[in-house]
């Protein structure tokens, strides 16, 4: 859970929500979400067992609809929003400070994955004319019968190897620019990257 919800206060942020009309549990976690521009989203585990504390304490109800539950706000949560109107007002604009800060680094980091990805392009495409150069080197030019010189034809592994460089840069500039990555996962990503591309210096020496 982001640090701006520490100490109960992401209980008081769900009264909030609930105040502005019923809601069920997924509904909640994905207007947190959009809150946070996609940057957090609370789990199901972080969600329901405050709104069962919420319920016990008299400050939300809940019905059945559709197979879920549908949680709406009392008297007595409304009463408790009132009497804590500066600690929300606090809150929202904490909220707002930790999304300009989230976004910051998310900037930060898919401009380093961005700059990864290009390094690596660069690296395999070095590492694909040394290739042609030591290990699929043509041999030397033969003459043929008619006094005629010719050339070996070029390597099918070499162009398997073209082809496979090309899908995977395309691949991976897809794979980043479309998913919503965690700090973690592009982390994990960066060191992926990194590690084949020692792989591929290590083959080469």
């Amino acid at each position: 859970m982001t640090a701006v919800f520490s100490h109960g206060r992401l209980r008081l942020y769900l009264l909030k929500l609930l105040d502005d009309g019923p809601k069920h549990g997924y509904e909640l976690i994905r207007l947190l979400e959009d809150r946070f521009l996609g940057l957090y989203a609370p789990s199901a585990g972080t969600i329901y067992p405050r709104l069962q504390r919420l319920e016990v304490e008299g400050l939300v109800t809940h019905t059945a609809a559709g197979g879920r539950k549908v949680y709406e706000i009392t008297e007595a949560g409304r009463a408790e929003l009132r009497q804590r109107a500066g600690e929300l007002a606090t809150l929202e604009s904490d909220i707002t400070a930790s999304v300009e800060d989230l976004s910051a680094l998310a900037g930060e980091i898919q401009t380093e994955v961005r700059g990864s990805v290009r390094d690596l392009k660069r690296e395999l495409r070095e590492a694909a004319r040394q290739t042609r150069r030591t290990r699929w080197e043509p041999p030397p030019a033969r003459t043929a019968g008619n006094g005629a010189r010719t050339g070996a034809a070029e390597s099918p592994l070499l162009a398997e190897f073209d082809q496979r460089l090309a899908a995977f840069t395309v691949e991976v500039g897809a794979l980043v620019r479309a998913g919503r990555l965690t700090d973690t996962q592009l982390r994990t990503a960066i060191r992926l990257l990194d590690g084949a591309l020692d792989g591929l210096r290590r083959l080469l020496r």
